[in-house]
């Protein structure tokens, strides 16, 4: 059962994983045995994951290139396999959100979250594929989000780009998956990082819908999601194709559900 989750050389780049899901992501596969790249746009930040992983006992390599543009994320992939390797396995990571109303939300802006959502994950995806498909072999793990499936006021762009990410993933599997490549998503569900301290502060009305609505009763963990993404990253993933697992506590099972009221 070891071997089946055995990630032993396996060059693994995990796009802005300098904190919190992705973060947790890149360690939990490094400790499969997996040689972790990152990548990000503040040196600051990625100073900061060189020192999580050394805290940890393990190494990363981790670089500076924006996953929007294809000129730079070439340049840094190449900088990649001249260093490290092949990418074997691609987390697309690497997300932002912005909470506004759609009528408050500036095009520019909605434009933003669509490129850094949608369109980073096509275009890393499109440079490292071609040395998946002569390998006949690879996987890429695309991070949704419940989103993905519902919509929720003030978030119309990330709910967009997370539906559009779901369905390019599908669409990815129907188109290479004859190559050995498998394409699955991740869709966490909410779960406790540094971008949602404040919201899980007693008291706090999203805290308590959060409680109440996931009938799990709880916040879920990085290491929840980074768990999921092991089984993903590996053998025993190697028949699953074109599928958004979502680790999300059973919140979208059933999103009626209030804790107390259903307990019978």
């Amino acid at each position: 059962m070891k071997e089946l989750f055995n990630l032993t050389g396996k060059v693994t780049l995990v796009t802005g994983a300098t904190q919190g899901i992705g973060l947790a992501i890149g360690i939990v596969l490094a400790k499969a045995g997996a040689r972790i790249c990152v990548n990000g746009r503040n040196e600051e930040k990625l100073k900061s994951c060189n020192d999580a992983f050394r805290k940890e006992g393990m190494e990363v390599f981790t670089l500076k290139f924006d996953i929007t543009d294809e000129k730079d994320v070439d340049r840094g992939i190449s900088e990649i396999e001249k260093h490290v390797g092949s990418v074997d396995i691609l987390v697309n990571n690497a997300g932002i959100i912005k909470r506004k109303p759609i009528l408050e939300m500036p095009l520019e802006e909605f434009r933003e979250i669509i490129e850094v959502d949608l369109l980073a994950p096509l275009v890393v995806s499109k440079r490292v594929v071609p040395g998946m498909i002569e390998k006949r072999s690879g996987k890429i793990i695309n991070i949704c989000s419940m989103m993905s499936e519902y919509g929720r006021k003030s978030v119309a762009a990330y709910a967009s780009a997370k539906g559009g990410l779901k369905m390019l993933t599908r669409n990815m599997c129907v188109e290479w998956a004859k190559y050995n490549i498998q394409i699955n998503g991740l869709g966490p569900g909410y779960i406790a990082t540094e971008m949602t301290g404040s919201l899980r502060e007693k008291g706090n009305p999203f805290n308590d819908l959060v409680m109440t609505r996931t009938p799990a009763g709880k916040w879920g963990t990085p290491e929840d999601v980074a768990n999921a993404a092991l089984f993903l990253a590996s053998k025993a993933s190697d028949f699953v194709n074109g599928h958004i697992l979502y680790v999300d506590g059973g919140i979208l099972a059933n999103f009626g559900y209030v804790k107390g009221e259903n307990d019978i």
